[in-house]
């Protein structure tokens, strides 16, 4: 599903340099449920920029969905990126002028012409529908609980059936309850769907949860459990 091979990545600072990643390899399957792990600073936000095609890395090659992205021109990453991966953020990124259900139709919006208006409201319906939010679809943000703005925040990554969905930090503003319940939502997407999750996390019931941890340091992975 994604492979890593020898990647490394260096952002320049004037006359320095920061090794950000140091040749990382990894292989992360189908339906994984995946925790990265480090301290600050140890490279977790690069990696999931990488594997979200959101940056490229200075050496090394990156395959997803059996796809060298590397030799994919501006123009496909953005449609791959687009059709591939969802993104869940721990701030949440819900457009304030919004109400929910638009919030999560959005990304089928600005994707033109490739779902129906009707097939729009019907995956919007569904999703709203497993996240017990249907009774929320016509409030904005602003009227909602932290729960229920992250379970918009899934619903709106979830929304356009990616293969992979990319979270950072998802249930660092949330309390550890509202966080757990957030947590079995989307481990009942990935059971029930095959989809596979990347986290970027401090959270160690997510660790708890995940069956691939990897624990990076200064830039490489320091150690790898599967379970």
């Amino acid at each position: 599903m994604i492979t890593l091979k020898d990647v490394s990545k260096i952002y320049p600072m004037g006359k320095m340099s920061v090794d950000a990643l140091k040749g990382v390899s990894l292989e992360f399957k189908k339906g994984d449920f995946i925790a990265v792990a480090g301290p600050s600073g140890s490279g977790k936000t690069t990696l999931m920029n990488i594997i979200g095609l959101i940056d490229v890395p200075t050496q090394g090659d990156v395959f997803i969905g059996g796809n060298e992205t590397g030799k994919l021109s501006r123009r496909e990453l953005t449609r791959f990126r687009r059709e591939y991966i969802g993104f869940i953020f721990q701030s949440f990124n819900l457009l304030p002028v919004l109400n929910v259900f638009e919030n999560v139709e959005l990304p089928l919006v600005l994707n033109k012409g490739a779902v129906s208006r009707a097939e729009r409201k019907e995956r919007v319906g569904h999703l709203l529908d497993l996240m017990e939010l249907t009774d929320r679809s016509g409030h904005l943000p602003m009227e909602l609980s932290g729960g229920q703005q992250q379970r918009v925040a899934i619903a709106r990554a979830l929304v356009t059936n990616p293969k992979i969905v990319l979270a950072d930090e998802p249930t660092a503003n949330l309390d550890s309850v509202t966080g757990e319940k957030i947590l079995e939502f989307m481990k009942n997407i990935n059971r029930q769907q095959g989809t596979t999750f990347i986290f970027s996390t401090h959270d160690p019931d997510i660790w708890a949860m995940a069956n691939h941890i990897v624990f990076l340091r200064d830039g490489a992975v320091e150690s790898e459990e599967h379970r």
